[in-house]
């Protein structure tokens, strides 16, 4: 049957053919309830006319909405049909007919009969990644078709995917969906939504866009690998908090598939991954290396690599810093370093793209001999130090001051580049590794406890001549490549007065 571009409601007078049943249209036999919501219930039915089975959403508005309100909403209903009408992607449920009668409408959906992402998950745990990858790809398809349509879903989650037996996908409740090009429907300034998976833009008072289908898109798939919501907490509020201020934690996923998730959920709108670097990523997901494997990058020669979402092969994690897993720092890595196609696997180069402008962003120093500005720079993570950070001065080993009395700078993370046989991988790519791991971590809890209104943020490199000095000496007194992350207060005439960042 051939469904026109943009099903037309069809008016038509319900029948009763029996004291317990009821055909709408003159056609569509209702046998049974089979889902409930918000805005309205799922009826089983089957179409007389062509001797199927289909699903029939009816409009159902709990009392006491206002006659205005239920007008848009009613409005939202009919443009659910006339949106899905014009999508063609296996992924997205197919609208069949619109019926309004006796003040009803009606939306005669493609049945699935199958279980959501949801009830999957809860019933038998987290899926392996090679199977989540799959439906990413699936879902990612369906949201390219709805917003080249020039429609945001506004509602991806786990309740919303329905997992057929073959392993395909459908995307379905495009109830709450916006369309681009209908303002009457976009400017209620009400937050339409589950709480799990609004997008921290849309928090902050941004209408929905393709990026935040995006976000949920990757909040989903986090459901699905680790078995559990990365956000939703014991409240409402709690849930919008930890959104607005948290990172979540990949603990059961790595590789091309953990740069989707991370790279999606950046809180930054302008920094996430673009759904064609996610396609290209979700094309090597399927052939994921196992967890440690070592890669070479494109454009990279020599060293090692650090597959995003797994344990960083390149880092020293000393007793003297911070305690924290390598899968956080390659979630953060693989989220700064996703504005551009690739990744540090399968044999590409992930290059860093333009940041968004961070007002605790302070300077970028190169340090070491060979035209450092900094001349030498070998205080460790933990350590403090009364001399403010200028260019020119030497930091060496043992110049560091108590941290618990007023201190100019401390620094609060560091990233040892420790292979041995590496070639420098070049001052630009230093830098912006640099300030991207910097600025991310200076986001994590590590510095709860600290006013960051107050603080600013400083990275420091190696130059080439201090990495290759590491190498030829092979030991710590003979060059260094280490990327430094320090602390200082945004006011240079102040000092902080106690360490900032949390060291467990």
């Amino acid at each position: 049957m051939t469904q026109p571009e943009h099903p037309q409601p069809t008016q038509q007078t319900t029948q009763q053919t029996g004291p317990a049943q009821r055909v709408i249209a003159g056609r569509y036999v209702v046998l049974e309830e089979i889902g409930r919501g918000g805005m309205g219930i799922v009826w089983l039915a089957e179409d007389s006319t062509i001797g199927r089975r289909v699903a029939i959403k009816e409009l159902h508005l709990p009392d006491g909405v206002p006659p205005d309100e239920r007008k848009v909403l009613e409005q939202r209903v009919l443009r659910e049909a006339r949106t899905a009408g014009r999508l063609n992607d296996p992924a997205v449920v197919t609208v069949y007919d619109v019926v309004q009668e006796s003040g009803n409408t009606f939306i005669v959906m493609e049945l699935i009969q199958a279980p959501t992402l949801s009830a999957i998950v809860n019933r038998q745990g987290a899926l392996p990644q090679e199977a989540v990858a799959r439906l990413a790809e699936q879902l990612l398809s369906g949201l390219e078709a709805a917003h080249a349509a020039g429609v945001v879903h506004r509602d991806v989650k786990p309740s919303n995917i329905m997992v057929l037996p073959n392993g395909r996908v459908k995307l379905t409740d495009f109830g709450i969906a916006q369309s681009t090009d209908d303002p009457r429907l976009t400017t209620s300034g009400v937050l339409v939504g589950s709480p799990s998976y609004i997008a921290p833009e849309r928090l902050r008072g941004v209408e929905a866009d393709a990026g935040s289908d995006l976000w949920a898109l990757a909040a989903s798939l986090f459901y699905a690998v680790e078995g559990h919501s990365p956000y939703e907490r014991t409240s409402t509020a709690a849930t919008m908090h930890a959104i607005l201020n948290e990172v979540p934690y990949l603990t059961r996923c790595q590789g091309p598939l953990a740069s989707v998730i991370m790279g999606l959920l950046n809180s930054t709108p302008q920094a996430r991954l673009s759904a064609m670097q996610v396609r290209g990523l979700l094309a090597q997901a399927t052939n994921t290396p196992a967890m440690g494997t070592q890669t070479v990058p494109a454009g990279y020669n020599g060293g090692t690599a650090m597959l995003p979402g797994a344990p960083p092969t390149h880092m020293n994690t000393s007793q003297n810093r911070p305690r924290r897993t390598g899968l956080l720092i390659a979630a953060l890595v693989a989220v700064l370093l996703g504005g551009a196609a690739g990744g540090w696997f399968g044999g590409r180069a992930l290059l860093a793209g333009e940041q968004p402008v961070d007002d605790a962003k302070g300077a970028t120093m190169s340090y070491g001999p060979g035209g450092g500005t900094v001349e030498e720079f070998a205080l460790s993570s933990g350590h403090c130090s009364a001399a403010q950070l200028r260019a020119g001065r030497s930091y060496p080993s043992g110049s560091n001051s108590d941290c618990a009395s007023p201190h100019d700078f401390e620094v609060y993370d560091s990233d040892d580049f420790d292979t041995a046989a590496s070639d420098y991988p070049g001052e630009s790519y230093m830098r912006t590794y640099g300030e991207g791991l910097c600025a991310m971590v200076f986001r994590t809890s590590m510095l709860d406890g600290a006013d960051r209104d107050t603080l600013s943020f400083a990275t420091l490199y190696p130059t080439k001549q201090s990495w290759d000095e590491q190498a030829d000496n092979d030991s710590s007194d003979g060059g260094d490549r280490s990327v430094y992350c320090v602390i200082t207060n945004r006011d240079p005439n102040k000092q902080l007065d106690s360490q900032q960042f949390a060291t467990s």
